[in-house]
């Protein structure tokens, strides 16, 4: 069964690839796409994505701008380091692009055409996601199930010692979705930083000529590649958190899981911290988490996408 996703998302190189994918994945249909801040400007995700669909020929999927800040209104940090000055590596939308965007309304319109068909899927910081839960919580009750890239458990963040960049981003948001959102499934670090594609594998998709994004492969994993060898020596590829994230709506068996309430740390000191209760005489919960990735089967997901026959 085709799977109706509205993507929450903040492109950003992982976040693009994403796009992409669900863009090329027959089993999947982008329904929308909203865009926020996070790993670049909301302006600047807005255009990426609507650059990315332009190039599938799909302007009928709407794009619908989101948050510009976190909840707490404090500055916010962009990463072009990681992800570029425009958010997609060395690539840029054209400057002279023209796009339609859609009001913040459409996404109540999405979920009442879709009902409980649709499946909401945030890559991104949770401001949005969480201003949507409160602005619309009958609707949200018509939801399929939830799908969030965010936290780390057991393992070391990424922008801090303790926390994941998503959770960092907007704490308070973060939380409130988790206590709200039902069928959850969060990927955290602990699966989406062994989600890499290899140098090889770039310059496979790179010479594909049935992939309409194959011109950007290369450069966009280059980019991305540099920045992960400095900051963890010896990788062997570029980790892309939010693709994996769409595989694993798509196959569940990617990934192992386990079943608690999460939290996310709001305190200063460890702000986005992601933990659960592992007391013997806590209760398990309905979240699942992610915890374990069957490489193959994320590799074997990917390739046929993104590989095209």
């Amino acid at each position: 069964m085709v799977k109706k996703i509205l993507l929450f998302c903040d492109p950003g190189i992982d976040d693009s690839l994403a796009i992409m994918y669900a863009l090329m994945d027959p089993e999947i249909e982008l329904v929308g796409i909203v865009t926020s801040y996070g790993n670049v400007t909301k302006q600047q995700a807005t255009a990426n994505a609507a650059y990315l669909v332009e190039l599938a020929g799909r302007k009928d999927i709407p794009i619908i701008p989101g948050a510009s800040s976190p909840v707490q209104q404090e500055e916010v940090a962009f990463y072009p380091e990681i992800h570029g000055k425009e958010g997609i590596g060395p690539i840029r939308p054209p400057g002279n692009m023209e796009y339609q965007t859609y009001t913040f309304d459409t996404i109540r319109f999405i979920i009442e055409r879709y009902r409980n068909e649709l499946i909401i899927v945030d890559t991104g910081r949770s401001t949005t996601l969480a201003t949507v839960f409160i602005l619309f919580p009958d609707h949200i009750e018509l939801v399929q199930s939830f799908y969030v890239m965010g936290g780390a458990f057991f393992v070391p963040g990424n922008v801090t010692a303790l926390a994941e960049a998503n959770f960092y981003g907007d704490p308070t948001s973060s939380n409130y979705v988790l206590k709200f959102a039902h069928n959850l499934t969060i990927t955290p670090l602990n699966v989406t930083q062994f989600a890499i594609i290899t140098s090889n594998l770039a310059d496979e998709i790179s010479r594909n000529k049935k992939n309409i994004y194959s011109f950007m492969m290369a450069p966009i994993f280059e980019y991305y590649y540099k920045f992960y060898q400095k900051t963890l020596p010896g990788i062997v590829g570029a980790p892309m958190h939010d693709l994996l994230t769409l595989i694993v709506v798509k196959n569940p068996k990617v990934v192992d899981y386990i079943y608690y309430d999460a939290n996310v740390v709001e305190g200063f000191e460890a702000r986005g911290q992601s933990y659960i209760d592992l007391r013997p005489t806590s209760k398990k919960g309905k979240t699942r988490i992610a915890i374990n990735l069957n490489y193959e089967k994320f590799l074997s997901e990917f390739t046929k996408v993104m590989l095209p026959q």
